[in-house]
């Protein structure tokens, strides 16, 4: 299992120079990767883009960019400039957002999102790769070649449900999951997503996990903090749904919390149940738990 860094928001006054540390500091510390969540900060393919141009030779990756405020072919444009950018070291991970954010803060329709995330990726990743694209879904229509830098680029789907999860490992290069635990991990994510990518003969998918972490002597008091930080999480339905499968009555139960012996023990119970890169949130006793997962990223 490979170790991913997850950068956290800058809030000064320099936001890139402030990723550009992160990033650099996750590759000295030995991480494979550095994920940057796109919400209402920074566009984090962007980001990215600047702030990983001419640095450390680690892969840089969006958890996630939603999909319906673009246009598969205008992601496919912005992602291959940030490749190109990034000299091929981009991961595009895509998700559907959520109906609250889709419909009620932007104002677009959000019917039919298996379909939707169907076409569009029948749209984006040969777009990606430089092809023509003659495209007439019902959601999503197309009629062009981009002519910037092609040859593609991973693309990972925020994917939770079944059949998005058989999409996923079907059409796209694996999924990168959050607020998803080892016991539905191991036997909802793994099978569903691997059983997909088998049958369309393509090679076993990347299943990315992002969870809460915090080492502490005080784990009910973590729990409680991440139950206040992550409140939204148990809220909205499809991450709702994740927790219902792990028996989890609230996002903290998720959280990967404990001693350094608990915390590993809790990480490693992720790669049995088949993750391939995991990515900690760093949400409290940042220095101790920082120490662990540079441990881990160093081997």
């Amino acid at each position: 299992m490979r170790y991913g860094y997850f950068l956290t928001e800058p809030r000064g006054s320099d936001p890139i120079g402030e990723l550009r540390d992160q990033i650099t500091q996750a590759a000295e510390s030995g991480f494979t990767s550095a994920w940057l969540s796109h919400i209402f900060g920074l566009d984090a393919l962007t980001a990215l883009a600047a702030a990983g141009a001419g640095g450390p030779a680690i892969e840089l990756g969006t958890a996630v960019v939603a999909t319906y405020p673009r246009h598969p072919a205008a992601l496919a444009q912005q992602a291959m400039t940030a490749n190109a950018a990034l000299g091929g070291r981009l991961t595009l991970g895509i998700g559907l957002s959520h109906r609250i954010v889709i419909e009620n803060m932007y104002g677009y329709g959000f019917d039919r999102p298996l379909r939707h995330m169907r076409e569009y990726l029948d749209v984006l990743i040969p777009a990606g790769r430089g092809e023509q694209v003659k495209y007439a879904g019902e959601t999503v229509k197309a009629d062009l070649r981009l002519t910037g830098p092609g040859g593609g680029f991973p693309v990972l789907v925020a994917a939770l449900g079944p059949r998005m999860l058989g999409l996923a490992g079907a059409v796209a290069d694996g999924t990168v999951l959050w607020m998803t635990g080892p016991k539905t991990v191991a036997e909802h994510v793994v099978p569903t997503i691997r059983a997909a990518a088998a049958e369309a003969g393509r090679e076993p998918p990347r299943v990315v996990c992002a969870l809460p972490v915090c080492v502490t002597d005080d784990p009910a008091a973590a729990v409680a903090r991440a139950n206040e930080v992550f409140s939204v999480y148990g809220q909205l339905p499809s991450y709702r749904a994740m927790l219902d499968r792990e028996g989890a009555a609230n996002p903290g139960d998720v959280a990967i919390v404990g001693d350094e012996e608990t915390v590993l023990a809790r990480i490693a119970e992720l790669e049995q149940a088949g993750v391939t890169d995991f990515v900690g949130s760093v949400f409290s006793g940042r220095e101790r738990t920082q120490a662990l997962l540079n441990g881990l990223a160093k081997g």
